[in-house]
């Protein structure tokens, strides 16, 4: 099922997205269930927004692919190092079409496009057989980073935390399959990314319950589960697409802050 975020004639709601059209709902469904309130719109005639806009946070994964399935197969079962993450505060989060806006304080702005991670219910200490449970589903990320204020001036915080450094969308998909597929990101008509989903060094169960027991995780809060490849430099003017087959394209312009 496939979960839109969108604004309609001045009002913000949430529907299911059926073919070209939405079922629009009575409210949030993470939080109010799929209760459809009879009316259907065209998609065209909506505009999507950040399918979840988190409450508490967003965490990051880095590191967290394999080079490739030769590097894989070499390591064992529970021989890959635990799992390293960041923060992102939740005001970096955009929607689609949205602009990634370019701080002044940075000559090196970079993209990733990454697969994320929706929570759906609040997750503390679970297990990784049940993990699961605290997944509400799945969407497209960017973690945009100003890479030369982590690099050269020491501020990885500051370098992930700009706001609209995270583009989120188009859709959360509740029923998407993760451990397969690939993740392709374009600047323009240039490829920069086409990363295999399964190298992931990790599961989706494992990374949920390896946070859970760093703190709790609340319903609407988005981990985002790395990058397969490098980074690419954007700069004002240029466009990026992410694309995850089965989760659809996430597309953002680039500007300069005014």
């Amino acid at each position: 099922m496939k979960i839109a975020r969108f604004s309609h004639a001045g009002t913000i709601a949430f529907g299911i997205i059926d073919d070209d059209e939405l079922v629009v709902l009575t409210g949030d469904p993470m939080f109010a269930g799929y209760n459809p309130t009879g009316q259907r719109l065209p998609l065209v005639d909506v505009a999507l927004l950040a399918p979840v806009i988190p409450r508490s946070k967003v965490v990051g994964l880095a590191g967290a692919y394999f080079a490739d399935a030769v590097e894989k197969a070499a390591v064992q079962d529970g021989a890959a190092a635990e799992p390293r993450f960041f923060l992102k505060p939740n005001t970096t989060v955009v929607g689609p079409n949205d602009p990634i806006v370019l701080p002044a304080q940075s000559e090196d702005v970079r993209v990733e496009g990454e697969l994320a991670i929706v929570i759906g219910k609040v997750a503390k200490n679970l297990s990784v057989a049940d993990a699961s449970s605290a997944i509400f589903g799945y969407t497209i990320a960017n973690d945009v980073t100003a890479v030369d204020l982590s690099e050269v001036q020491g501020h990885g915080a500051r370098a992930k935390s700009f706001d609209s450094f995270c583009p989120l969308g188009p859709v959360i998909d509740t029923e998407f399959d993760p451990t397969d597929g690939r993740i392709l990101g374009r600047v323009d008509a240039t490829q920069f990314q086409n990363g295999d989903v399964s190298l992931l060094a990790f599961s989706m169960e494992e990374i949920v319950s390896f946070l859970s027991h760093a703190f709790t995780l609340l319903p609407g809060d988005v981990i985002l589960t790395g990058s397969p490849s490098s980074a690419q430099r954007v700069t004002h003017g240029d466009s990026v697409s992410i694309e995850i087959p089965g989760l659809g394209v996430l597309t953002n312009p680039v500007r300069s802050a005014a």
